[in-house]
C-alpha cells in the first residue's frame, strides 16, 4: 500500500530553474525509502513539497491518502519531519524543546507529559532531559530532533540528510535508531548523498539527479543492473587501449574517466590477466588495476555518466538563497 504517491511532481523557482522535474514514484507503507543524489539534485525540495513547506508548481502528490495541495493541514497531522538544518532551540532543555513541539501540534498536556519520557528513552537522552541543548553534541541534537518528529505519532517520518556532518560513531547510532523505528512500523522517507547509508538502511532507493529520477529499485536490484564486476585501471596510452578494449568479448561496458578507464566485465578474476595479455599484444603498459563488486556509486556512474558529486551549492540552490535574501530585505 502506498503512503506517498506522486504524479509528475514539479517545482520551478522564479519561472526559470527547475529543481524537481516531473517525477513519479511511490513509497510503500512500512518501508525505508531513500532518495540518493548529490547536493542540489532536488531531494530537499521534494521533501518540502511533500511536507507542505514548498508550493507545488505542477503535478500532484498524496501523503497518507491526503492531497498535499488541497489538504495541507491534514497532511501535517500525519507526518513528522527532521530537517537538514538543526532546528532545536539551544537555549531550551531537551524536555522544553519537546514540550514546545507538542504544543505546536496542539497535543493534550497529559499526552505530551506521557510521550516525552518514552521518546527520550528511545533516543537514549533520558539523563539529559533537563540539560540545555547548547551543551549537546551534533549527534545528540539529531537524536532529539528525531524524538520531536515522533511526538504526535506520525504515519511517516521524513529525514532530510539525517547524518550530515556527523562523525562515524554518531552516524552509526542514528542508523540504529532509524532501523529500530522502522521495525516498530513507522514508514521512513530519507534523503542522503552517502552511498553506504542508502545501501545499508533503505529497502528501496530512488536515484535523483538534476531534478529527475534516473532509476528506482532495491539496492540489490540497482547493483544487479550493472551485470558484472567493476575493473578500474590506468594505462600509459589510454586512448589506444580504449579502442582495443571495446573489441574484447568479455568486456560488457567501457567508460573512460578523467584519470583512467572503468570497465564492466563478466568475471573479474579471469578478466584481469586477460587485460594484461591484451595490453602486451599492442605494447601498452598497465600502471595499476583494481577489481570491485558493483556499488551504488557504480550504479550512479552508469546512469548519469559521472560519480556522485558533493557540491556546496549548485545554480538552483544559489538561486533559492538569492530569492530568500530578497524576501528578507522586503
Amino acid at each position: 500500500m502506498a503512503i506517498v504517491e506522486t504524479n509528475n511532481l514539479t517545482k520551478v523557482f522564479g519561472g526559470k530553474y527547475t529543481a524537481v522535474d516531473h517525477i513519479n514514484f511511490e513509497v510503500h507503507e512500512g518501508e525505508i525509502f531513500g532518495f540518493l543524489g548529490p547536493n542540489g539534485a532536488g531531494k530537499t525540495t521534494t521533501v518540502h513539497m511533500l511536507c507542505t513547506l514548498t508550493e507545488i508548481t505542477e503535478g500532484e502528490a498524496k501523503v497518507a491518502g491526503l492531497d498535499v495541495k488541497t489538504q495541507p493541514d491534514q497532511v501535517r497531522e500525519k507526518i513528522g519531519l527532521v530537517p537538514q538544518d538543526i532546528s532545536v532551540d539551544d537555549e531550551l532543555t531537551a524536555k522544553e524543546n519537546m514540550e514546545l513541539h507538542g504544543k505546536l501540534y496542539h497535543m493534550p498536556k497529559n499526552l505530551i507529559k506521557q510521550r516525552i519520557p518514552e521518546l527520550l528513552q528511545v533516543v537514549e537522552l533520558t539523563q539529559w532531559e533537563n540539560s540545555l541543548v547548547k551543551t549537546f553534541s551534533g549527534g545528540m541534537r539529531r537524536r532529539l530532533e528525531i524524538a520531536e518528529g515522533l511526538m504526535h505519532r506520525p504515519a511517516i517520518l521524513f529525514l532530510d540528510e539525517p547524518t550530515l556532518g556527523l562523525d562515524p560513531s554518531s552516524r552509526a547510532s542514528i542508523w540504529e535508531y532509524v532501523t529500530n523505528l522502522n521495525k516498530q512500523g513507522i514508514t521512513i522517507f530519507m534523503t542522503t548523498h552517502y552511498m553506504d547509508e542508502a545501501d545499508k538502511l533503505c529497502d528501496r532507493i530512488g536515484i535523483i539527479d538534476y531534478g529527475k529520477i534516473v532509476n528506482l529499485g532495491t539496492p540489490e536490484e540497482l547493483k544487479g543492473m550493472l551485470g558484472g564486476d567493476i575493473i578500474t585501471m590506468h594505462a600509459n596510452d589510454r586512448e589506444k587501449f580504449l579502442s582495443h578494449i571495446k573489441t574484447l568479448n568479455f568486456v560488457t561496458e567501457v567508460l573512460p574517466q578523467e584519470d583512467g578507464i572503468r570497465l564492466t566485465v563478466d568475471k573479474g578474476e579471469t578478466a584481469i590477466p586477460k587485460l594484461f595479455q591484451e595490453a602486451n599484444k599492442i605494447g601498452i603498459s598497465i600502471d595499476n588495476i583494481s577489481l570491485s563488486r558493483p556499488t551504488l556509486d557504480d550504479v550512479f556512474i552508469k546512469f548519469t555518466g559521472r560519480s556522485l558529486r558533493e557540491e556546496k551549492a549548485d545554480k538552483i540552490e544559489l538561486f533559492k538563497r538569492m530569492m530568500l535574501m530578497k524576501r528578507r530585505r522586503k
